[in-house]
């Protein structure tokens, strides 16, 4: 019996491992079930120590990378590593399981180097645009030297090189058209809705407030450009100059500067009012922010984050809680009336937004619902799939564009 081959998908991700990284796995998963045969390369991790393993479907490659990047040398030897594990399971996954696509999630931008040459062999190549790479760069190290032009001509090649790209939010999809020459008909803007089956609302355990009256929460990558140091600082603002020693702080996430945080943490005299979970499974971070009576958003007003869309607030707002963040384009466009908004990097105003609504119960309760709804109705990821199976049908139309090629869909396949 003769049936159509199904498209085959190969996701390329060099930061994080899967199933971990909500939105990559959300993408697989909905690919796998829109009839797509998808394959994931990405490295090992903590809980992920796996090289192969098929969940849900899909198969998972997993390379191990030499270090967790800090500094130029880290992220030389990280990023060399990676490509090489990257083209060397794109051969396994193209000699067993085949595929069609690659689709790229950065950072960093150099998966290009390995869309560019499948492409010789037919393929198509898709840019994933998780972050602005130039930007991030500037974010994390303060300048913009040689490795700052290096950034943006990896992201230009990028774009060159791709067939269709999809982007988090409308200011990326502008940097793809104005930085990048895509044609904007090329570009799909697929935010990264949550998953309100995995966000689920779940009763507070008040052992996580240390005693005390209200817990703050923050979930995320404990890396040098997402302000911890601002939300300690606000932390410190909080205890020691206001006088409220009635707040927790619970802190959700690994990353290069997690002992570092600590460390300053105790340099702010404030050890005692924060807990640094790291890394946790779900089911913990779910604890802490179900329980958080406010959560907060400390990435600072730059480049990089005003153009860029935290999962973190979307997520909050999932779980139906009051944010306070500072005055950001996107974060305030995901947002909206479901948080409260510092004046950029003043610490003293995010320590008294947070405050401000710690002591207003009503507000807390009418912006987690606002939120929420917002999700809903809006945000949540079921309206984001469409979006991201148009940008496939799109870039098949475009490798099937005559009689002779579409008939090579009418094959024998399996599993």
């Amino acid at each position: 019996m003769r049936s159509a081959r199904p498209r085959r998908v190969l996701i390329i991700v060099e930061n994080l491992p899967s199933p971990f990284d909500r939105r990559v796995w959300q993408e697989a998963t909905t690919l796998h079930e829109a009839g797509y045969r998808v394959s994931i390369i990405c490295p090992t991790g903590k809980g992920y120590e796996k090289k192969h393993e098929v969940i849900d479907g899909i198969h998972i490659y997993r390379h191990g990378l030499p270090t967790e990047a800090e500094g130029a040398l880290g992220y030389a030897l990280e990023y060399s590593a990676a490509l090489f594990w990257e083209f060397v399971l794109a051969w396994r996954v193209l000699l067993t399981r085949g595929f069609d696509v690659i689709h790229a999630c950065n950072p960093p931008d150099n998966i290009f180097l390995i869309g560019g040459f499948f492409k010789l062999l037919g393929k198509k190549f898709l840019f994933d645009h998780h972050d602005i790479n130039p930007e991030l760069y500037e974010a994390k190290f303060g300048r913009r030297d040689f490795f700052y032009r290096v950034m943006l001509a990896w992201e230009r090649w990028t774009f060159r090189t791709a067939d269709v790209s999809i982007a988090t939010n409308e200011s990326y999809k502008r940097i793809a058209v104005e930085r990048g020459g895509m044609p904007a008909e090329k570009v799909y803007v697929v935010r990264s809705g949550p998953n309100l089956d995995r966000l689920k609302i779940l009763p507070p355990v008040p052992a996580l407030k240390e005693g005390r009256t209200y817990l703050v929460g923050y979930v995320g990558v404990m890396g040098r450009q997402e302000g911890i140091d601002c939300l300690l600082r606000a932390a410190r603002h909080i205890v020691r100059e206001k006088g409220r020693t009635d707040v927790h702080f619970g802190l959700v996430g690994g990353g290069t500067e997690l002992e570092k945080m600590k460390e300053y943490a105790g340099e702010l005299e404030i050890s005692e009012y924060v807990t640094f979970t790291g890394r946790v499974p779900d089911k913990e971070m779910l604890e802490m922010l179900n329980t958080a009576d406010v959560c907060v958003n400390p990435d600072v007003a730059n480049e990089m984050n005003d153009k860029s869309t935290m999962n973190k607030i979307m997520e909050y707002m999932a779980l139906g809680k009051p944010i306070v963040q500072f005055d950001l384009t996107e974060g305030r466009f995901s947002a909206g009336e479901a948080s409260l908004y510092a004046r950029r990097n003043d610490i003293a105003d995010l320590a008294d937004k947070i405050t401000e609504l710690l002591d207003d119960p009503e507000r807390r309760r009418r912006m987690g619902e606002y939120g929420r709804l917002r999700v809903e109705n809006e945000l949540e990821w079921k309206y984001e799939a469409p979006k991201l199976l148009a940008a496939y049908d799109d870039l098949f139309a475009a490798a099937r564009p005559d009689r002779a090629a579409a008939q090579e869909e009418q094959t024998d396949w399996k599993d």
